[in-house]
Parts: structure tokens; sequence; C-alpha cells
């Protein structure tokens, strides 16, 4: 029989004491070893050898790049893109407003104004830019004299190259605009709407309300992509004689016999705007994602700054 004063358990192990605690020595710390990726080394040597290759081809062709040096902020290249943002963004508006118009008309139960909507589409979509410029470039020919009852006026007068160019590249960006407002509009579960027209809002009200804030996270990305893409495409207005980012490298290289300097000068100008708009698109998908995402994907400093501290830290911690 087992003594109530007794301090061991009658069934069991003994008690722990303090010596037995003071010999218990934990495990070794494991060590991480990082995994090397050969692959990735080898490609990327390949691709800085390429990149080699090509800027040395380069540096050995008959360009002078001080040239190009001196051209970069020259006053009549700033002017043209100037020009060229002034044109893309004034097209792009134009495009946005008519690709809503025509989207909502495209699902219209009215088959008159849904009608209108695909041969719009259908005929500036299925047109080149270039000839769409054209085309309004030669209107006088066929309307000598624009008359609209309260202004009357000569077409050479009304179509300049400046509205040629607005026209030109707004009517074919609203055709493309269209079509994505229509997918992001179709992306909007329909209960949505049943629900907004069982509270009483009108059609109108829910589109506003309801309907186009969540299309504009399908919306946005190929609308940033259509802005940028507008951008460049905005240097066939040259043929119509205005005068942006194109057409002033043009002019400059026709009378310094710099063509290939100015060409490279038009390069570096596209590449800028380009690549600071592709920046403000990433922020606003990132704005419009907000919701829809459980965590937003990090900006271009929260990566570095990720990447830096991944650096800094002890290996295997």
């Amino acid at each position: 029989m087992t003594d109530k004063f007794d301090k061991t358990p009658a069934d069991g192990p003994p008690a722990t004491t303090a010596v037995d605690k003071g010999a218990y020595t934990p495990p070794e710390q494991i060590k991480a070893i990082p995994v090397r990726h050969w692959g990735r080394w080898i490609s990327g040597v390949v691709v800085v050898a390429l990149l080699g290759t090509l800027a040395y081809s380069f540096s050995q062709g008959d360009v002078t790049w001080g040239t190009v040096g001196d051209l970069i902020f020259d006053d009549r290249i700033v002017t043209g893109m100037g020009r060229t943002l002034l044109i893309s963004v004034l097209s792009m508006l134009i495009g946005l407003f008519l690709g809503i118009l025509f989207a909502v008309m495209r699902l219209s139960k009215n088959p008159v104004t849904g009608a209108v909507s695909w041969l719009y589409i259908w005929f500036f979509r299925g047109t080149p830019v270039y000839v769409q410029l054209l085309l309004w470039f030669n209107l006088a020919l066929i309307f000598p004299v624009l008359n609209l009852g309260f202004y009357k006026d000569e077409m050479v007068d009304v179509m300049t190259p400046f509205m040629v160019a607005l026209l030109g590249l707004g009517l074919n960006e609203g055709a493309y605009m269209a079509e994505i407002v229509r997918a992001g509009i179709q992306s909007v579960d329909e209960g949505q709407t049943e629900a907004s027209h069982a509270l009483g809002m009108s059609s109108g009200k829910t589109m506003r309300r309801i309907v186009l804030p969540q299309a504009m996270r399908v919306i946005v990305p190929p609308t940033g992509n259509e802005f940028i893409n507008l951008l460049k495409t905005s240097s066939l207005v040259s043929a119509v004689q205005y005068t942006e980012l194109l057409r002033a490298a043009q002019n400059i290289g026709s009378t310094s016999f710099a063509i290939m300097e100015t060409l490279l000068v038009a390069s570096v100008w596209y590449l800028a705007l380009t690549s600071v708009f592709s920046v403000g698109q990433y922020y606003v998908e990132r704005y419009y994602a907000r919701g829809s995402l459980r965590q937003l994907p990090p900006t271009p400093w929260q990566r570095v700054k990720a990447n830096l501290l991944s650096r800094n830290s002890p290996r295997g911690v």
C-alpha cells in the first residue's frame, strides 16, 4: 500500500527534479541551406550576354550619339511630345464617352439603338485607323462646304490637322472601348440589377451607382492598355500634317540629315511616356482591386524593400 505522504506517484515515472531539468539539452537548430537554381543563373548570363552584344553592335554603328543627346530636349521635340500627349488624352476621353454610350446602347432591348451601336463598332473596328484618318483628311472632296443650318463654312477650314487627328483617333478608340465596357457591364451579376430595381431605382441610376462601379475592376486593366496603345498609334497622325512627336522628329531629320538620330530620340520619348503611364495604370488597377482581393498586390517600392530585407536577413532564420 502506498503511503499518502509519499511524493512519488504509485503508477508512473518519478517526478522530475531540478538536476534532471538542468541536464536537458535542446536539439540543435536546423540549418537551412537554400536551393541553388542553376537554370536561373544560366538564363541570366545568356540574357546579359545578348544585351551586351546588342549594345556593342549599336555602339559600332554609324550613329552620332552626341546628336541624340542634344536633340532629346530640343524645343521642337518637346513641343511635339506635348501635342502627342494632348491628342492622346483628348482622344481617349472621347473614346471613353463613346464607349460607355454605345455599350449601353448595344445592351439595350431597343433594336434600333442596338443596331446603330453594332454598325458603329463594326465599321470603326473593321477598318484601319490609318484609312480612317485619310478619309477625314480628304472629306472636303465629298463635302466641299459644311452646312449645318446654324453653321456654314468651308470643309478645308473645319477639318484642320488637329480636328482630323482628334476625330480619327477618338472615333476609332470609341469602338474598342465600347466592347471593353460591354464586357465589364456583363461581368456584374444580374442579381445586382434585379435587387436595385426591386428597391425602386431606375435603370439609369442602377447603371451609374450599382453596375458601373463594380464593372470598373474589369474595365480598368484593358483601358490602360488601350491608352498606351493609343499613345503609340498617335504617331500615324503625322500622315495628316499634324506636327506631333514623330513628325517633329522627321522634320528635324530631313533638314539636318540626322534621320536615325531623330528617330531614336522619338523612340526614347515614346518609351518614357509609356513607362510612366504603365506605372500609373498599375496603381489605378490596385485601387479598384480593393474589395475583390484579400490582400492587395505590393507596390514596386514595397517589393524593393521586401527584397532588401530578405537579402539582409541571416541565412536559415
